[in-house]
C-alpha cells in the first residue's frame, strides 16, 4: 500500500490504515525523538502525541513534498515541546574541556553510528537540540531561532560549541578505541595507561 493509499484510507477513518501508517513510520520517528530527549519514556510519549497530531491533521497534508518529512516536522515539534518542559535549553560552558585536542572533521572515526549517537546524546540540551535541527534535520539558523525562541546568532553559537564539544569527545573516544601501536614497548604503554 502506497503512502497516498494509506492517507486516503486514514482520512476515511480506517483503523487498519492508521495502524499500518504508524507501523511504517514509528520506528524512524522514535529515533528522531530519541535524538532530542534523553529518556526513552519521554521520546515514546512525544512519538505517541506526535502521531495523534498527525492523524488529526491528515486533512491538511497537501501531497507537496515527502509525507515522511511532513510527519517528521510534526514529531520534531512535539519532541521540542517536551524538551522545553523537561530540560532547560541553556548553555553549559562548564562542560567543555579545553585541553583535549580536536579531531579534523574528515578524520576516520573508529566509532560506530550508535557510539556517535551516544556522544550526541551526552551534549547539553541546547547544544544537542541546535545540532540536531541544523545538521540532521536541515533547518536553517533563522528557522531554528524561530522554533526555539532564540536569536539566529545564538543558534550559530550553540552549533559551533556543539561541534567543538563533539570533536573533543570524538578525539577522546577514538583515542580510547585505538589499539596500541606495535612499536611501543610495554614500559611506554604502561606510562600512557594503555598497558
Amino acid at each position: 500500500m502506497t503512502d497516498a493509499d494509506l492517507i486516503a484510507a486514514c482520512r476515511q477513518g480506517s483503523s487498519r490504515a492508521q495502524k499500518l501508517l504508524y507501523e511504517r513510520f514509528s520506528g524512524l520517528m522514535l529515533s528522531v525523538c530519541l535524538r532530542y530527549l534523553r529518556r526513552r519514556e519521554d521520546a515514546e510519549e512525544a512519538l505517541i502525541v506526535g502521531f495523534t497530531k498527525v492523524f488529526r491533521a491528515l486533512d491538511q497534508y497537501r501531497h507537496e513534498g515527502s509525507f515522511e518529512g511532513w510527519i517528521r516536522r510534526i514529531v520534531v515539534n512535539e519532541a521540542l515541546g517536551m524538551l522545553r518542559r523537561k530540560e532547560p535549553l541553556h548553555l553549559a560552558i562548564d562542560d567543555l574541556t579545553y585541553d583535549t585536542p580536536t579531531t579534523p572533521a574528515e578524520a576516520e572515526s573508529r566509532l560506530n553510528a550508535d557510539d556517535m549517537l551516544a556522544l550526541l546524546a551526552e551534549l547539553p540540551a541546547g547544544y544537542r537540540t541546535v545540532f540536531n535541527l541544523y545538521a540532521l534535520e536541515g533547518y536553517t539558523h533563522p528557522e531554528i531561532g524561530e522554533l526555539l525562541g532564540i536569536s539566529e546568532g545564538t543558534s550559530k553559537s550553540q552549533l559551533s560549541k556543539a561541534r567543538a564539544m563533539l570533536q573533543r569527545r570524538l578525539a577522546v573516544a577514538n583515542a580510547q578505541a585505538q589499539p596500541a601501536a606495535s612499536t611501543s614497548s610495554p614500559k611506554e604503554l604502561y606510562a600512557v595507561g594503555r598497558y
